[in-house]
């Protein structure tokens, strides 16, 4: 029997096929238990689920579909391509799709970065910056560069290398040991600024935080570090922003101590902060930049990792062979759709959107924060993190058991029962995440903050 997307579905009956052969990503088995949310079509920043209830796709996908739902644009350009030529790998060669793809990627770039090495996802592209790293500082005749350092509670993927620069422990210990090499410094959660004993100023903060990489460098030795990897706006643990100042601090650090700086925009490019880099946005120039995500709006799978002209150098002698690479990587159909995706772009200025309605989606959930168990909004662009306390005055948090019976007994569900999907998250203390489709404004955060403060409302009331 052959599928049929346009079928009507029984969801019942999906249910339970996943309950006995699907083994979702991150997912409790309580929630295959319960029923899993079976979702059938999306239009716009909407997604509906089988039963044809319409929910507000608040999270994109998973940070995923910036341009929105349902670009037939899209589907067309990766069916085209996909009857002119289907697949071919770049392992010794190259298609069209891709050559034009890296022109167009280097052309957003911030400063010397002339380099494309694709990959399908964030996690291989992080995986192969931190193999890119060390090869480089081999090639210079530093082979005891290998270390890298990145910020706590940051996440940068699930393969052995990038998981050994994730900054979540719980994510870690089933696989340890890892790829050896990680090393933490604090993250730049201005809100917790005194717990972590730094200054209570914005600006000093951010150079405090900033000072920290330095330290950790020396600590290690400067000789032993390839790189710092971080996000322009660290994701987990609630969308932490970079106070002023504090990527050109960095970028003072590791150009003192000869470190690679890889700036993670799996999440934070293509539009997400108002750019098409995330770095060119807030003023820094990395020696990598490491994408997926928004550069298909999540139609085809597909990563890129940019690269600065001084790291490919080396590479670029028929002695020197980067001996990496995937399948998939550039794939023709994932090219072809991505170049349709950033037409529509810059077609439809959803960058500059982003900058212009960023302060209005801000104003909307700021006021959110007359609620008792909101203590703190932040973010940049189209990317905000609500943090959740127990006690305004005190900043005090929640407990584990607190924590997960307030997001997962309750938030979750109700938030999705009132027609949201977006993030309840304690990878760091209690947040709810929102990074919609670029193209929503006004009604639509108004809808989004109507929800949000019903919910969160009710909430405060049961604690």
């Amino acid at each position: 029997m052959s599928y049929d997307p346009t079928a009507a579905f029984d969801t019942a009956a999906l249910q339970a096929k996943a309950s006995s052969h699907l083994w979702p990503h991150f997912t409790s088995r309580k929630v295959l238990n319960d029923g899993i949310p079976v979702i059938t079509r999306a239009e716009g920043h909407k997604i509906y689920d089988a039963a044809g209830k319409e929910y507000i796709d608040g999270l994109a996908g998973l940070f995923v579909v910036n341009a929105g739902h349902g670009r037939e644009r899209i589907v067309q350009a990766a069916a085209k391509q996909m009857q002119q030529l289907d697949f071919m790998p770049l392992w010794s060669y190259a298609h069209p799709a891709a050559v034009e793809l890296s022109e167009r990627l280097a052309s957003y770039a911030p400063g010397e970065m002339n380099k494309v090495f694709f990959t399908t996802g964030g996690g291989e592209a992080v995986e192969s910056a931190f193999k890119l790293a060390k090869h480089f500082w081999k090639l210079k005749g530093q082979p005891m560069k290998h270390k890298v350092i990145s910020r706590s509670v940051a996440y940068h993927g699930t393969p052995q290398g990038a998981l050994a620069i994730t900054g979540i422990p719980d994510m870690k210990k089933f696989y340890e040991p890892l790829t050896p090499g990680g090393h933490r410094v604090p993250n730049t959660n201005f809100y917790r600024a005194e717990e972590m004993g730094a200054p209570t100023e914005l600006e000093a903060f951010g150079q405090w935080a900033a000072n920290r990489i330095e330290e950790a460098i020396l600590f290690e030795g400067a000789d032993t570090v390839a790189a710092v990897f971080l996000e322009p706006v660290q994701n987990s643990g609630g969308c932490f922003p970079p106070p002023p100042g504090y990527f050109k601090r960095v970028r003072e650090i590791c150009d003192q101590y000869d470190v690679l700086l890889v700036s993670d925009e799996v999440i934070c490019a293509y539009g997400r902060v108002g750019d098409f880099f995330a770095s060119k946005a807030l003023g820094y120039e990395p020696d990598i930049i490491t994408s997926a995500k928004g550069i298909t709006s999540g139609y085809v799978p597909l990563g890129a990792m940019i690269v600065a002209d001084r790291v490919s150098e080396p590479f670029q002698s028929e002695d020197n062979t980067f001996y990496h690479g995937f399948t998939f990587a550039g794939h023709p159909a994932a090219a072809a759709a991505a170049l349709e995706n950033l037409d529509i772009f810059e077609e439809e200025g959803l960058n500059e959107r982003v900058r212009e309605k960023s302060p209005l989606f801000r104003a909307e959930l700021e006021k959110l924060l007359d609620i008792d168990i909101v203590g703190d909004v932040r973010g940049e662009g189209y990317f905000f993190g609500i943090e959740l306390v127990k006690d305004k005055a005190t900043k005090e948090t929640f407990n584990e058991e607190e924590s997960n019976r307030l997001l997962r007994d309750y938030l979750s569900p109700a938030l999705w029962e009132a027609g949201l999907y977006c993030r309840a998250d304690d990878r760091g203390d209690p947040v709810i995440q929102l990074a919609p489709p670029l193209t929503i404004g006004e009604s639509e955060f108004a809808e989004i903050g109507g929800i949000l403060r019903s919910v969160l409302k009710d909430a405060s009331s049961k604690i």
